[in-house]
């Protein structure tokens, strides 16, 4: 059965179109994807991201859990409020799943893990937590909103009473903190994101999602679809779960390595097998841009000099005019790179991603 938000009737409301996305009615778009991406670069833009999981979890050895269950280490979240991006691998060293994790105090962390893992993820937490006597809740009477954009905390801000307003303001980068809105919704913000600007992600009591993403669109906030997410965050280098990594691909071979902290004396779950990646993995992720027109596509096919590979994400990329993807090769000097489309063979380019930040295009794409 499909679930829904509980902004599903907005979205409608609102004219979106909706699809699938992994079991959700979700909005695609709500009239031009494309205006909706220039919107996020270059103003403000909100997206429904309900339908991810809240999980808290709770106990004295919440920390010590955490070492054993993500690759990342918990130990540099130090200050209450500050949060870390990572990987939860399995015993062969695959990605269960990438997550944030916050945390607030020694005995509660937050985790936000993605929609389509909820079970599988919710699961795997669970078994592992047992021998630390760790509670694990998942929170389905939260609703989450994105505010995304250069303009977007202060959009944000506007809608926080005035002694929320200065503290949410100086949050850094991947922190959050609670705060109130003006009409008393209690609100956890976090400087996180999933597009490559600056902006929030808001986590809402369920009953209250709905008023809340008024007041942003009354507040010049536009909505934005899934479609302009997934151009976004393919400009800003971020991988896709299920597209660009799953449970057969190592942090490494994910150009995830940047996550993983190889500290001495803890041993993570998956750690023996993809230790010795940090020198060499078997395959790696390359970004590649297409000067020739057309658009790369997932599953075609990639010729480098090691061998074949396959494009993972692949899209007409809205900021820079040129098709964008990314794709998993063989290990090793690429070499000239051609892709197979339609049983041509065309020249493509491997570039470093990001491909745009902060709005701003990189050099060299």
């Amino acid at each position: 059965m499909t679930q829904k938000t509980i902004l599903n009737d907005t979205h409608r409301a609102m004219g979106a179109k909706m699809v699938d996305f992994g079991g959700w009615d979700m909005p695609i778009h709500y009239g031009s994807q494309i205006e909706e991406h220039h919107q996020v670069r270059r103003d403000a833009g909100m997206f429904d991201v309900s339908h991810m999981t809240v999980v808290d979890l709770r106990g004295a050895r919440t920390r010590d859990f955490l070492r054993a269950l993500v690759a990342n280490s918990v130990d540099k979240l130090q200050k209450p409020g500050k949060a870390l991006y990572t990987a939860m691998l399995n015993p062969q060293g695959g990605v269960i799943d990438d997550l944030i994790v916050y945390f607030m105090s020694e005995d509660w962390f937050r985790l936000v893990v993605n929609a389509a893992t909820r079970d599988k993820d919710i699961a795997w937490i669970t078994a592992q937590a047992r021998a630390f006597d760790v509670e694990v809740k998942e929170r389905p009477e939260f609703g989450m909103v994105a505010v995304q954009g250069p303009n977007a905390r202060a959009k944000v801000i506007e809608l926080l009473r005035e002694e929320d307003r200065a503290p949410v303001s100086k949050l850094v980068r991947f922190s959050a903190r609670e705060a109130k809105t003006l009409d008393g919704i209690d609100v956890f913000v976090a400087r996180t994101g999933y597009t490559g600007e600056d902006g929030f992600e808001i986590i809402v009591p369920e009953d209250r999602t709905v008023a809340f993403w008024n007041a942003l669109h009354a507040a010049g906030v536009a909505p934005a679809g899934l479609g302009a997410r997934d151009t976004l965050r393919l400009e800003a280098g971020m991988n896709l779960y299920g597209q660009d990594m799953d449970e057969t691909v190592s942090p490494y071979e994910a150009a995830l390595g940047w996550t993983v902290v190889l500290d001495e004396g803890r041993d993570f779950t998956g750690r023996s097998v993809i230790e010795p990646q940090a020198k060499s993995a078997p395959r790696q992720m390359i970004g590649l841009v297409m000067d020739e027109k057309g658009v790369l596509r997932h599953g075609q096919r990639v010729l480098t000099a090691n061998g074949d590979g396959e494009i993972l994400s692949g899209t007409f990329s809205p900021t820079i005019g040129k098709a964008i993807a990314f794709a998993r090769v063989p290990a090793g000097e690429p070499g000239d790179v051609r892709v197979d489309i339609r049983g041509k063979e065309v020249p493509v380019r491997v570039v470093k991603f990001p491909f745009v930040r902060d709005g701003k295009i990189q050099d060299g794409i």
